[in-house]
C-alpha cells in the first residue's frame, strides 16, 4: 500500500496545473471518472447524468490502467484530502458542487447530493440548455478533469409527449429492409435529444420515428413510435404510399413533412393530453409527387429563456417551378406554424423578373432578414432582403451575390448553430460572415456533390457528406478544411450530440465515435485520416533555409477535364507535405498559375524537419557533375559529365519524377531519360535557369517527390497548433451575455501557440466577426505578451433603444482543423436578462429560521415578525372594519372571511392562488411563495415584517441583483412608490439634485405619478396594520421591468379617529360635571362626606344592638 500511495503522490505532482481557466487543445481529455445519476457508472462510457424531479445523486469512481482498485484510489484521495468536485456549466450558468470527502466503509465511489432547487427552481415545462458537466479531482486544479452532460428530463418538451403508437423492437426490424434512407433532428438546445425518422419504399406505407434522450450512444436506448394514424386520421385512410420525408424539431414545435403532407405538432411546452397532436398544413395544388421532392430548412438557434424578439422560422420547398396557379413553391411560417407564406413578395405590376428557382430561403434572426439562394440555367446567387412585420420586403438589403458559373450544382443554404456563419453547398462550398452580402471559397469539389451538411455548436464541428460517399471537416469560420474519410453504408446519416461526438446512425445500429480519447475528434468513426494527396509529382524549390515551394506536376497530355486532380486546391492549406524518406513541411500557402510550363499550381511551405535527399546508392547520376542547356521552349537537358573514373553514373528510368535541386538557381524536375548521360526537364522558375553551367558532384542534389513507384509524399492534417484559454469567469465555450441599456461587458480571450519549428508571425491570430454589426458598438484590441501569446479584449456596449441579439465569432484562422476549440462564439443580447432584478435590503436582517418559528426579538423585546390573521384584508381609508382590497394574505378557503360585514367589503377581495380551491393545502403554496413579498403571491404570505407606530423615516434600500453582482440603485434609476392595497397615511422624503430635477419634471408630465431619486430615500407610516408598497424603475433607463415589492406592518397604534376625540371630550366632560357637582354642593353647605359617616355610625350602632338582644 505504501507503494500505491507513492505512486499516486507523484502522479499528482506530475499533473497539477494551477491555471487560472479552462485551456482548450492541450490534447486528448483523459476519461478517469465514471459517473452515473442512474444505477451503478459502467467502466468507459460517456457521462450521461439526468436531472428529475427528485435530488440528483450522483456516483463516480475513479478508473485507473494501473492495478489499484477504485477503492484504494479513493482510500488514498481521501486521506490527502482530495474529492472532486462537480462543475454544472450551461451559457449563463456555472455551479460548483462538492463531492462527500467523508469515506463510508466498503463504498468504491464518491457520492454527491444535490436538491434539484440548488440546481434550478424551475420546473414547468419549456426549451431549456442542456447543461455540460466538468468533474475534476479538485476545483481550481485541472485534475483529471472529465466531461459530461446533464439533462433536464422534466422540462424537456419532446419528452414529456407520447408520440404514437410505441413500437417493439421486433416491429422495428421488420422495416429495415424497406428503409431507403434517414433524417435525424435534434433538440436545439439539448442536442442529446434527437429524433431519427425512417424514409420508406413504396412497399411499405407508415411514417416511423426514433426517439433518443442520450445521443444514440445505445440503439436499445431509442423509444421507436408509429405515427401513421396520426397522418391518415388528417388525410383518410384512402391515401397509399406514406412515408416521412423531412422533419424539424424546433424550440417548441415537431414539423414533419410526409409524401402526404406537413404536419406540425401543437406546442410541445403545453401537455393537454399524453400523445401528441398534429395539424395539416395545406398548401394548394401540391400533391404526393411534390412532397416527395420537398425539403424543410431550418436556422437552429436555441431559445432558452426566450425573448419577444426570438421566434422560430420554418421553409418548406418543392423541386418544382411554380405555376400560374400557385403563389409559390417555396413558404415560410413563423411558429406556431399555422400561417404559411409565399417566401418571395408579391412582384408590381411592371417590374421584370428573372425566373429562377428559390433553392433555400432562410430568415436571419440576427439581422431581420430573409436570405435566398437562387438557381436558374445560367447563374446561381443570393438574395438578402428585409423582414418587415416578419414578411420580407421587395428591396434588397444588399446587391445580389453572383457566384461563378463553376458553382453549377447548388443543393442548399445553412448557418451554423448558434452563429452567423452561412454557408451555401453543393459542388462547392461558400461561406458567408456578413449575413449573405459577401461568399468567400472554401472548397471546390467539381464534378462531386455535397448532399448534406451536419454541424456540432460544441466544437464548432462542420461535416459535408458527398454523394460519392467522401467526408470533410472544417470548422465554423474557419477558411480551410480537411478529408476525414469515407462512408460506403448505402444508407446512413451523420449526427453529433450534445459534447461533439459524431455518430453513424444506420437503419439497425449505431456506431458512436469510438474511445473516449476521440472527444471531439472525427477519427472515432473514420478510422485513420486519409491522405490528401494526389497522383502527380511534386517539385521542390528551395526560396529560404526554412521555406520552399512545391510545384505539382501536370503532364502534357493530361485530359483538360482532368487537370484539376493534378493540382493542389484549398483542401491542402495548412497541412502538412510529410516525405516518405524523411521530412515534413507546413502549407503556408496555395497559388494557382499558368506558367511555367508544366505546373499549374504551387505551395509555399515552411520546413518543420528538413527533407532526406537521394543518396548515391540510390540514384548514380549524382556521382557526376551537371551541365544544364536549354532544349526547347520549355524543356532544358540535363547533361552529367564523369568526375571520377571507374565509377558508374548514369541516368536511370527511376530518376524520372526526381527532381534536381541547385542552391540558388531553379529546380529541375526530370521528365524524360533521352540515353545514360541526358535527360529532360521542366524548371520551377525559367528566370533563374543556369545556362550553360556545369556543377560539380556535391553541389548539386537530388529529392524524389514522384510517383512511378508509388507516390513518395502525402498529405496529413497539422496536428493541433494552437492552445485556446478563456479569461472569464464563465466556463462555456458558448456563453450568453445580456447588455443592459447604458451597459458595456468585456471578453478576454488568449491564444498561445503550440508550433514546433514553425515561426509565429506579428500578425493578429484572431479574427473578430460580429453578427449584427448595428446593435452593439463593439470595440477590439489585441496585443502579443512576451511569450509570443495573442491576447485579445473586446468591449461590447449598448448604443441604442434596440433590443436583440448577435453572435460574436473569434476565429483562430490559422488553427488546424484537428483543434477542438478554434472559434470561440459567444452571444450578445441586448436585452433584460432573465438573472437581473431589484431586490429591497430590510433595515433589519431577519434570519430564516426565525421566519419558520415566527418569532425574532429586537432589542427591546419586541417580535418584529407578525404573523398575519387567517384570510387577512388589510384596511382601507374608509376604515379597518371596511378592507376594500382585492388582495387576501394568508388565505384559507375553508375558514370564514373576517371584517366582511359592510357591502363593499363583501364584493372585494379574489383568491389567486388558492381560486376554485376549498382548502389551504390545495393551495399548493410553496415555500417561496409563502415567503414572497409579490402581490401575486398573497394568498401563501403567512408572516410579515412588524414594527412599532409610528415608522418614521425608514429607509428604503434598493439593490439590483444580476450575474454580474450586486449595486446599489441610484439614478438614473429613477422610481416609483405605490401601495398596492390603495392605503393612504404614508409619505416619502428624498433629495433631489440640480442634475436630476429636470428628468423628474419630464417623466412625472409622461407618467402622473410621482417620481423619487431612490438615493436616500426614506418612508413615514402614520397609518396601522399591513402595508404593501411597490417600488418601479421608470421606463426608459433599463430594458428590464424592474421592480420590488416589500411589507411592513405597522402594530401598537392609537385609536383611528375618531376615536381618541371622544374619549378625551367624554373624559372632559365628566371631569367638569364633577367640579360643577362640588361647586354646587359648597354653594348649597352641603356635606356629603359628613351625612355619609353619619350613616354608616348609624348603622354600626344598629348592628350592635341587634347583636346584644
Amino acid at each position: 500500500m505504501e507503494l500505491s500511495l507513492l505512486y499516486v503522490m507523484i502522479l499528482l505532482l506530475n499533473i497539477f496545473d494551477f491555471s487560472s481557466g479552462i485551456t482548450y487543445n492541450k490534447g486528448d481529455t483523459e476519461k478517469r471518472f465514471a459517473c452515473a445519476s442512474e444505477g451503478f457508472p459502467q467502466k468507459n462510457e460517456i457521462i450521461k447524468l439526468y436531472l428529475s424531479s427528485d435530488d440528483l445523486k450522483i456516483q463516480c469512481f475513479f478508473q485507473s490502467e494501473i492495478e489499484l482498485t477504485s477503492k484504494e484510489f479513493l482510500s488514498v484521495f481521501t486521506s490527502g484530502g482530495l474529492a472532486p468536485s462537480l462543475g454544472i456549466i450551461n451559457s449563463t450558468y456555472t455551479g460548483i458542487f462538492h463531492f462527500n470527502l467523508t469515506l463510508v466503509s466498503d463504498r468504491v465511489y464518491w457520492l454527491i447530493d444535490i436538491p434539484r432547487e440548488n440546481i434550478t427552481k424551475n420546473t414547468d415545462i419549456a426549451a431549456v440548455e442542456e447543461w455540460l458537466v466538468r468533474i475534476t479531482l479538485q476545483h481550481g486544479l485541472n485534475i483529471y478533469t472529465t466531461e459530461g452532460t446533464l439533462l433536464d428530463s422534466v422540462r424537456e418538451p419532446i419528452l414529456q409527449w407520447k408520440l404514437g403508437t410505441i413500437m417493439t423492437k421486433n416491429d422495428i426490424s421488420k422495416l429495415y429492409p424497406h428503409v431507403v434512407d434517414l433524417k435525424t433532428t435534434k433538440c436545439p438546445c439539448a442536442n442529446d435529444v434527437v429524433l431519427l425518422g425512417f424514409i420508406m419504399n413504396t412497399t411499405v406505407d407508415g411514417v416511423y420515428i426514433g426517439l433518443s434522450f442520450s445521443g444514440f450512444w445505445n440503439y436499445d436506448d431509442t423509444t421507436w413510435y408509429n405515427l401513421t394514424d396520426m397522418v391518415y386520421s388528417q388525410v383518410g385512410e384512402e391515401h397509399t404510399e406514406l412515408s416521412m420525408v423531412d422533419m424539424v424539431l424546433t424550440n417548441h414545435f415537431l414539423v414533419i413533412l410526409t409524401s402526404l403532407g406537413l404536419f406540425i405538432s401543437g406546442d410541445l411546452r403545453y401537455t393537454s393530453s399524453s400523445v401528441l397532436m398534429f395539424s395539416r398544413a395545406d398548401f394548394c395544388g401540391f400533391e404526393r409527387v411534390d412532397y416527395i421532392k420537398g425539403k424543410l430548412w431550418y436556422n437552429e438557434r436555441c431559445f432558452a429563456n426566450g425573448e419577444h424578439f426570438e421566434v422560430d422560422y420554418v421553409t418548406i420547398t418543392f423541386e418544382r417551378n411554380r405555376t400560374l396557379s400557385e403563389a409559390s413553391s417555396c413558404f415560410y411560417s413563423k411558429e406556431p406554424f399555422l400561417e404559411w407564406l409565399p417566401c418571395l413578395p408579391p412582384i408590381s405590376k411592371g417590374m421584370k423578373t428573372i425566373l429562377s428557382t428559390v433553392v433555400t430561403f432562410l430568415v436571419d434572426q440576427e439581422q431581420s432578414s430573409g436570405v435566398y439562394l437562387f438557381h436558374n440555367q445560367k447563374n446561381t446567387t443570393v438574395s438578402v432582403r428585409i423582414l418587415k412585420n416578419n414578411k420580407p420586403r421587395l428591396i434588397q438589403k444588399f446587391p445580389l451575390f453572383l457566384f461563378p458559373s463553376s458553382f453549377s450544382s447548388p443543393v442548399g443554404m445553412t448557418f451554423h448553430p448558434r452563429s452567423h456563419f452561412l454557408y451555401a453547398y453543393g459542388n462547392q462550398v461558400w461561406l458567408s460572415i456578413d449575413g449573405g452580402n459577401t461568399f468567400e471559397l472554401i472548397a471546390d469539389f467539381h464534378d462531386d456533390i455535397i448532399k448534406n451538411t451536419y454541424h456540432s455548436f460544441y466544437t464548432s464541428d462542420i461535416t459535408f457528406v458527398s454523394r460519392s460517399g467522401k467526408v470533410y471537416l472544417t470548422k465554423a469560420g474557419l477558411g480551410r478544411y480537411s478529408k476525414i474519410g469515407s462512408i460506403s453504408d448505402k444508407i446512413f446519416t451523420l449526427y453529433y450530440d450534445h459534447m461533439g461526438f459524431i455518430h453513424k446512425l444506420t437503419p439497425d445500429h449505431f456506431e458512436a465515435g469510438g474511445s473516449l480519447a476521440a472527444f471531439g475528434n472525427s477519427k472515432g468513426i473514420f478510422g485513420q485520416a486519409p491522405d490528401m494527396g494526389f497522383e502527380t509529382a511534386l517539385a521542390p524549390q528551395y526560396i529560404t533555409l526554412n521555406e520552399m515551394i512545391f510545384y505539382a506536376y501536370v503532364p502534357e497530355n493530361e485530359p483538360k477535364e482532368s487537370i484539376y486532380t493534378k493540382k493542389f486546391n484549398d483542401i491542402h492549406l495548412g497541412k502538412l507535405i510529410h516525405s516518405r524518406k524523411t521530412g515534413t513541411a507546413y502549407i503556408k500557402k496555395i497559388l494557382q498559375h499558368n506558367t511555367p510550363e508544366g505546373f499549374l499550381s504551387s505551395v509555399i511551405a515552411e520546413i518543420i524537419d528538413p527533407f532526406g535527399i537521394e543518396e548515391v546508392h540510390e540514384s548514380s547520376c549524382l556521382s557526376s557533375s551537371l551541365s544544364i542547356n536549354q532544349a526547347g521552349n520549355f524543356s532544358y537537358k540535363l547533361s552529367l559529365q564523369l568526375q571520377t573514373s571507374g565509377v558508374t553514373s548514369s541516368f536511370q528510368d527511376s530518376d524520372i519524377e526526381k527532381t534536381v535541386v541547385i542552391p540558388g538557381y531553379s529546380s529541375f524536375l526530370i521528365t524524360r531519360i533521352l540515353d545514360n548521360e541526358n535527360a529532360l526537364a521542366i524548371a520551377t522558375m525559367p528566370e533563374t535557369v543556369p545556362h550553360n553551367m556545369t556543377f560539380l558532384k556535391g553541389s548539386w542534389f537530388l529529392y524524389n517527390f514522384g510517383q512511378r513507384d508509388g507516390r513518395t509524399w502525402n498529405i496529413h492534417s497539422k496536428p493541433c497548433n494552437y492552445w485556446f484559454q478563456q479569461h472569464d469567469d464563465s466556463l462555456s465555450l458558448n456563453v450568453l451575455k445580456y447588455i443592459d441599456l447604458g451597459k458595456s461587458h468585456t471578453l478576454k480571450i488568449k491564444v498561445i501557440p503550440n508550433t514546433k519549428g514553425v515561426q509565429t508571425l506579428e500578425i493578429p491570430l484572431l479574427k473578430v466577426v460580429v453578427g449584427n454589426p448595428n446593435l452593439l458598438e463593439v470595440k477590439v484590441e489585441g496585443y502579443f505578451d512576451d511569450a509570443d501569446s495573442y491576447l485579445m479584449e473586446i468591449s461590447a456596449a449598448s448604443k441604442t433603444l434596440r433590443q436583440g441579439s448577435t453572435s460574436l465569432a473569434f476565429i483562430v484562422w490559422g488553427a488546424s482543423t484537428e483543434c477542438l476549440v478554434t472559434t470561440f462564439v459567444p452571444t450578445l443580447k441586448s436585452s433584460c436578462s432573465y438573472l437581473k432584478s431589484m431586490h429591497h435590503i430590510p433595515s433589519e436582517i431577519i434570519p430564516l429560521k426565525d421566519w419558520i418559528s415566527g418569532v425574532h426579538m429586537d432589542s427591546q423585546g419586541f417580535n418584529m415578525i407578525k404573523v398575519l390573521p387567517i384570510n387577512y384584508k388589510p384596511p382601507s381609508n374608509m376604515g379597518i372594519a371596511i378592507p376594500l382590497t382585492d388582495n387576501f394574505y394568508h388565505a384559507d378557503p375553508s375558514k370564514p372571511i373576517p371584517r366582511n360585514l359592510f357591502h363593499k367589503s363583501k364584493k372585494s377581495g379574489k383568491f389567486k392562488q388558492c381560486a376554485n380551491v376549498s382548502t389551504r393545502e390545495e393551495c399548493n403554496c410553496t415555500n417561496d411563495q409563502k415567503f414572497s413579498h409579490a402581490v401575486a403571491f398573497s394568498d401563501c404570505r403567512e408572516k410579515v415584517p412588524r414594527f412599532k407606530f409610528p415608522v418614521t423615516q425608514y429607509p428604503i434600500s434598493l439593490e439590483i441583483y444580476s450575474e454580474d453582482g450586486h449595486i446599489p440603485v441610484e439614478t438614473p434609476y429613477l422610481v416609483t412608490v405605490t401601495e398596492v392595497n390603495n392605503r393612504e397615511n404614508w409619505n416619502l422624503k428624498h433629495t433631489v439634485p440640480e442634475n436630476v430635477k429636470k428628468m423628474k419634471d419630464y417623466l412625472e408630465s409622461i407618467l402622473h405619478a410621482p417620481v423619487y431619486n431612490p438615493l436616500g430615500l426614506n418612508l413615514s407610516i402614520k397609518g396601522s396594520e399591513l402595508f404593501h408598497f411597490r417600488v418601479s424603475v421608470v421606463p426608459g433607463v433599463s430594458f428590464c421591468n424592474l421592480g420590488e415589492e416589500f411589507q411592513i406592518y405597522v402594530d401598537e397604534a392609537p385609536l383611528p379617529f375618531p376615536g381618541h376625540t371622544l374619549i378625551a371630550l367624554a373624559a372632559a366632560v365628566l371631569l367638569g360635571g364633577l367640579i360643577f357637582i362640588a361647586f354646587l354642593f359648597q354653594i348649597r353647605n352641603i356635606h356629603p362626606w359628613d351625612t355619609c359617616k353619619n350613616l354608616i355610625r348609624t348603622n354600626n350602632v344598629n348592628s350592635t344592638n341587634i347583636a346584644a338582644n
